[in-house]
């Protein structure tokens, strides 16, 4: 019997006891069934095959091969889920977006607005077709983590089926929410900018870093980084080297294939009923869109008005940093480009641009976009996040260009990882801490929605001054995180007049809507920095 290739579902967990029919181009037909590890073992006459798969609780698929191969070819199918995004993902308002959702049985689509509270937009219908799980989509075979889901390209070709959606006037970030009749629920963002400046504030969505994590397909930056590995998982535990090599760094590899942005986001997914003061519940909303949320509810509570953008507008100029006074960067945006990074820079220290960032692990490592379809993460081969680990340089980032730390003050170090704690007050009298009470050594920031690292707004993934910060970087608070590992609040202003303020957490935004001490803080660097 010759090993044919594997099935797979959209993890890239191996499917057993899926249902394989072979037919050649005479109508000959060859039925096996995949095997425990999803391998599909076969003899076939060489030639074309039309390959039908078909299991329980997946939908039924089309592929087609040729034999022999050169090697063992990659079959995926698709659980019977909810599912869906935008594409393009961010856009300018006016601009379409075409939705593109997954299900096996018809669904409703709303369009909602995220500020303080989440504002519907509109109805945009129910949908559905007039044949059996005709709103059922599916994925190539292959790794389609490079090359996208290609969703709404098989048997979308009447102008009657697109999907398409005008972006609205308002700039913000929008949710599309879809919903079926037995209760499955799937929301996806979408980044809508504004078509001209209309505030004095940008404030940037980290869709660079949601992709980096985004597992959809089997890989992430986090999970086979470099590439998807010849066979696919049956048990993580048993198989994937972060956990069986003690020695295994998540990058050591010389490349790493891109990851493409056209793909659903579930880890971006908010609940419906969620509301802005709930906790936020996962292990990865506590850092993606969800969090960022946060920060935008604050500000329109605050009456802080705001233009929305994702990281790559900035990349490709849609965000001109001419025409803003003041940019707010937060949570954990960690993945950037040199084009980006060399331009706020240049805007903060030359132009008199004026910086807030509300995050942790920012800047760190940077990204090749190609396009508007995907990226690539140049990681580096490196033996930790530890400066001894990258050569002595204090991130990846570092090793390909310079230190973050030069543009935001501090750069992120292990120490205090995955932890939460209050900041304690260094500078009581500074404006920074204006109408705030507190005094020296104080602690502030106990309320925080982070769940994941509950304990304060220090926390998560932390930032701290080094060699490479500006001389006249001044130390404002610092988290009381273990291991000396806390973030530090820092301040310093450029020759130009430019100013950057950094706080060095990933928690600090979840606390925004909670902690009176963090909102009053924030609001006086806004305030401050708009003057």
């Amino acid at each position: 019997m010759v090993k044919l290739g594997y099935v797979s579902d959209e993890r890239y967990v191996a499917l057993p006891d899926v249902l394989l029919e072979f037919l050649n181009e005479q109508g000959d037909s060859w039925e096996t069934r995949s095997r425990a590890s999803g391998a599909v073992h076969l003899d076939l006459p060489d030639g074309r095959y039309r390959v039908i798969l078909q299991k329980a609780g997946f939908g039924a698929k089309i592929s087609h091969i040729t034999l022999p191969l050169t090697e063992p070819h990659h079959f995926r199918l698709l659980s019977d889920s909810l599912l869906g995004y935008a594409w393009p993902k961010w856009v300018r308002s006016g601009d379409e977006s075409e939705f593109r959702v997954h299900s096996v049985e018809q669904y409703r689509l709303e369009l909602w607005r995220y500020g303080w509270q989440p504002e519907r937009v509109r109805l945009l219908g129910w949908h559905d077709e007039h044949g059996p799980r005709a709103t059922m989509q599916v994925t190539p075979d292959g790794d389609y983590t490079q090359t996208g889901c290609e969703w709404n390209k098989v048997g979308y070709v009447s102008p009657t089926h697109k999907q398409f959606v005008t972006a609205p006037e308002r700039s913000g970030l929008y949710y599309f929410r879809a919903e079926t009749p037995s209760g499955k629920r799937f929301s996806f963002p979408w980044i809508v900018a504004p078509r001209e400046p209309v505030a004095q504030v940008a404030v940037l969505a980290s869709n660079l870093t949601w992709n980096a994590y985004n597992a959809f397909g089997g890989r992430s930056n986090y999970i086979h980084a470099d590439r998807l590995p010849r066979t696919p998982t049956v048990n993580s535990r048993f198989e994937l080297p972060r956990y069986i090599d003690a020695e295994h760094g998540t990058w050591g590899y010389s490349a790493y294939a891109p990851l493409s942005f056209e793909r659903p986001e579930p880890f971006c997914q908010i609940d419906f009923d969620e509301q802005i003061t709930d906790p936020i519940e996962g292990r990865q909303a506590c850092h993606l869109a969800p969090a960022e949320w946060r920060l935008l509810g604050w500000m329109e509570r605050e009456q802080f008005a705001c233009d929305y953008y994702a990281e790559t507008q900035l990349h490709d100029g849609t965000l001109d940093l001419s025409r803003y006074r003041l940019l707010i960067i937060a949570v954990h945006p960690e993945y950037w480009t040199r084009t980006m990074y060399d331009r706020v820079k240049r805007w903060v220290f030359e132009e008199g641009g004026r910086l807030m960032y509300l995050g942790g692990n920012g800047l760190n490592c940077e990204v090749e976009l190609h396009g508007n379809s995907a990226m690539t993460v140049h990681n580096g081969q490196i033996d930790s996040l530890w400066s001894s680990g990258m050569g002595g340089r204090d991130s990846r980032f570092a090793m390909r260009h310079e230190s973050e730390a030069s543009l935001l003050g501090v750069v992120f170090t292990p120490s205090g990882a995955m932890t939460g704690a209050p900041y304690q007050t260094l500078r009581p009298d500074h404006w920074v801490f204006a109408d705030t009470g507190l005094t020296q050594g104080e602690l502030f920031g106990q309320a925080s929605l982070h769940r994941r690292c509950p304990g304060g707004a220090s926390g998560h993934e932390t930032d701290k001054r080094s060699p490479s910060s500006p001389a006249n970087t001044i130390v404002l608070a610092r988290g009381l995180n273990p291991d000396d590992g806390g973030a530090e609040m820092v301040l310093f202003e450029t020759p130009s007049g430019g100013q950057v303020f950094s706080v060095g957490s990933i928690n600090y935004v979840a606390s925004l809507p909670v902690d009176p001490v963090i909102s009053t803080i924030t609001a006086n660097v806004l305030r401050r920095f708009l003057e």
